[in-house]
């Protein structure tokens, strides 16, 4: 199930805004996404979802040579025994959630036009539909989103021109939206993803559980009512 923009019951009310950072290569961000689309599953409200950009490790290549496990291994110094059980654990919260990890296939790239393309999409009104498609794609399809092609693919998937995505990605139009989303997660002091911020007030870090994001929705709805007391800390 993907709730990326939801509109109930009142047209008339002003939808809770949520803004997301988060990496397409970033496998609790996936997890979060569903935590929190269970949670707004039970809420009662118009919500309006932004995705921003987040690079956890920009210096990766496009063309990674090793698996995901090769990666983390290197890139936290860490044997890569203790990384392979890492990542079945990994799969295994994943499945909780209904998602097929398949780490074995995943191919580790850089992420930026990922996220170029997100920003793309976001201008036609599919960034929602994109997000989910980029993470399937690169957690459980094994696809490379690090190339051109492969995103211009997914783009009309989710019904974006091909073309107009093509030449976004390859004249690097959102470029600078990629550079100040990272910028303003920075000026957040955002350090890790995923990372939530509801109403520009509330933060919320990491895949919590969905109770944790109900009791901020709550609060929300509550301050909107004038029945709150005190902000969720």
């Amino acid at each position: 199930m993907s709730i990326d923009q939801t509109a109930t019951p009142s047209a008339q009310q002003t939808p809770v805004k949520i803004d997301v950072w988060s990496d397409v290569a970033c496998p609790w961000c996936y997890v979060g996404k569903r935590r929190l689309e269970t949670a707004l599953a039970d809420f009662d409200g118009p919500v309006e979802i932004e995705y921003h950009s987040f690079e956890l490790s920009p210096d990766t290549p496009v063309d990674f040579e090793g698996t995901a496990a090769d990666f983390l291994a290197r890139h936290k110094g860490m044997p890569l025994a203790q990384v392979e059980t890492m990542l079945g654990q990994m799969t295994e919260l994943a499945a909780a959630e209904g998602l097929d990890y398949d780490f074995e296939h995943v191919h580790q790239t850089k992420t930026l036009k990922a996220h170029e393309l997100l920003h793309h999409a976001k201008e036609h009104g599919r960034q929602g539909e994109m997000k989910e498609r980029l993470l399937k794609a690169y957690f459980v399809e094994g696809k490379h989103v690090g190339y051109v092609d492969t995103l211009v693919e997914l783009a009309a998937e989710v019904g974006l021109d091909a073309d107009a995505a093509r030449a976004a990605l390859d004249a690097g139009t959102h470029a600078d939206d990629v550079a100040a989303d990272i910028a303003q997660a920075r000026a957040f002091g955002i350090q890790g993803v995923p990372f939530y911020v509801l109403e520009n007030r509330y933060g919320i870090s990491g895949a919590q559980s969905p109770d944790v994001f109900r009791q901020a929705l709550a609060q929300v709805a509550a301050e909107r009512a004038g029945l709150a007391e005190e902000p969720v800390a």
